[in-house]
């Protein structure tokens, strides 16, 4: 397999007390970590241990992401946290669009693993009324038009993703939407929650019915009045490094 140029996972081992605390991050479907580029160097830069892996299939061709499925991409993201908690006291995980989603499952599942969640814009359901056709549609067409680049500033640089949609794998997410709603009253730790006022790949709907459900008590909304769905990348890119990089420091922070 062949990596696509400038896509390759990201780690820093972090400098000074800082480096106790890991930040795992996760990025989209069809993505790759150049999409959450940005979050990863800055947090880097400021001395923390970062970990952004490449979920199995990307970040090659769409062939290679045709036979994954998103059990696959979970346990990549889990393999990525124990190493991360084998070195770190606190563990952040950060996760865009299906990262949120496989970072909200791994908090659920392993909450000795996650201590808080960063979570963009989570791909935790759609309202794509062909969605109803996906159990037919994945049988006799095996990809779809994808769901990369949606941002509203223009030029570069631009996401770095498939421009087509594997149905199969993408179906074994939209299977998991059910159980992982009803997992969300097992996350109980801190979550930082951005949403942008453009995304036209998740619904709103998707993150009320997180808000509703959660069971943490420490839960903060940030509305990105300026972004697309891929947030890191768009005229909001500012605030949101900030924002993590003070909710980050807040955990490692406390005892």
């Amino acid at each position: 397999m062949q990596t696509m140029s400038g896509v390759e996972e990201f780690h820093s081992i972090g400098s000074g007390t800082r480096a106790r605390t890991g930040v795992l991050v996760v990025h989209g479907i069809t993505s790759t970590p150049q999409g959450m580029g940005p979050v990863s160097a800055h947090l880097a830069e400021l001395g923390y241990a970062v970990s952004a892996p490449v979920l199995p299939g990307h970040g090659t061709s769409v062939a290679d992401m045709l036979p994954t499925r998103y059990a696959d991409w979970l346990a990549r993201v889990e393999d990525r946290a124990e190493q991360l908690r084998l070195r770190c006291d606190r563990v952040v995980a950060v996760g865009m669009s299906l990262g949120g989603a496989l970072a909200t499952d791994l908090a659920a599942r392993r909450p000795d693993l996650v201590d808080a969640l960063v979570l963009i814009n989570p791909g935790f359901g759609s309202e794509d009324p062909r969605l109803r056709l996906l159990p037919v549609l994945k049988h006799v067409m095996p990809t779809f038009p994808g769901l990369a680049d949606e941002i509203r500033r223009p030029g570069p640089p631009r996401e770095l993703a498939y421009e087509r949609l594997p149905l199969k794998a993408f179906a074994s997410l939209v299977e998991r939407w059910p159980g992982l709603r009803e997992d969300f009253a097992k996350v109980t730790q801190p979550v930082l929650l951005f949403r942008s006022a453009y995304d036209r790949v998740v619904p709103p709907s998707a993150a009320r019915a997180f808000l509703e459900r959660v069971g943490s008590e420490d839960v903060t909304e940030v509305w990105l009045r300026d972004s697309g769905h891929v947030a890191t990348l768009d005229y909001d890119q500012a605030e949101l490094l900030r924002r993590t990089a003070a909710f980050v420091a807040r955990i490692g922070e406390e005892p």
